[in-house]
Order: C-alpha cells, then sequence, then structure tokens
C-alpha cells in the first residue's frame, strides 16, 4: 500500500515540493556558513520526494546548537517551505483519493519548519520500534 501512495504522491506534488527542497538546499549551499542548512534541505527533500514507510523521529542528543540551527532555518527558508506544504496539503484534500495525500503533507510542516534534532527513519527499523 506504501508503494501506491508514494506513486501517486510523487506524481501530484512530491516531485514539486522535492524541486522546493533541491532549489533552497542550493541557494543555502552557497556559502560556507550555509552549507549545514542546505544538507538539511536536501535530507528532506529526498523524504518530501518518497515519504511512506519512513518517519520522523526526535534526536534527544540535540542540544542548543539545533536550537540556533531551527531558528535561523525558520527564517531563511522554513517559512516558504511549509507555505508549500500547506497549499498543496489544502489543494489534495479537495478530492477524496487525496486526503491521506493531503494529511500527509500536513503531517511534513513540522519537519519543514524544524529539521535540526530530528532523523528520518525507515517505519519498520528496529531502531524506530525501540523509541
Amino acid at each position: 500500500m506504501k508503494t501506491i501512495l508514494n506513486v501517486i504522491w510523487l506524481v501530484l506534488c512530491g516531485f514539486w515540493m522535492f524541486l522546493g527542497y533541491i532549489a533552497a538546499g542550493l541557494l543555502l549551499c552557497i556559502t560556507i556558513i550555509g552549507i549545514p542548512f542546505g544538507l538539511a534541505a536536501f535530507r528532506i527533500g529526498v523524504y518530501a520526494l518518497w515519504p511512506f514507510g519512513y518517519s520522523v523521529v526526535d534526536r534527544y542528543d540535540a542540544g542548543a546548537p539545533s536550537l540556533i540551527g531551527n531558528v535561523l532555518w525558520v527564517i531563511l527558508a522554513g517559512w516558504w517551505l511549509a507555505l508549500g506544504h500547506i497549499f498543496t496539503g489544502i489543494a489534495l484534500c479537495v478530492t477524496l483519493i487525496g486526503i491521506p495525500l493531503g494529511i500527509a503533507n500536513f503531517k511534513l510542516i513540522p519537519v519543514s519548519l524544524m529539521p535540526f534534532g530530528k532523523e528520518i527513519v525507515r517505519s519498520d527499523d528496529q531502531a524506530f520500534a525501540a523509541r
């Protein structure tokens, strides 16, 4: 079932959100200081391309640098990427078949706003089951 949802997701909004994350990552990687932000954009972009079967979990070893990075991220790129998820989520919820995809889009908003201190893991991974 997750493969079918991923293919429908890819066609309807996943590819376009992926391109948005890649564009943000490339812009952020222009400076040396922005490289960690660009890498975070690439990591989330891959997750936004194929989200079903993966989950976002908090990293409990993340500290103050993650908080500072998240504040800067919201200012630099997070706000615009979250708006993209909001608009595509609303558009997907218009149709009956798009409602699960719209809900998945809304679930991507927190990680698009605060990616630092989070980790993307497979849902069937043993480490995920232990958390």
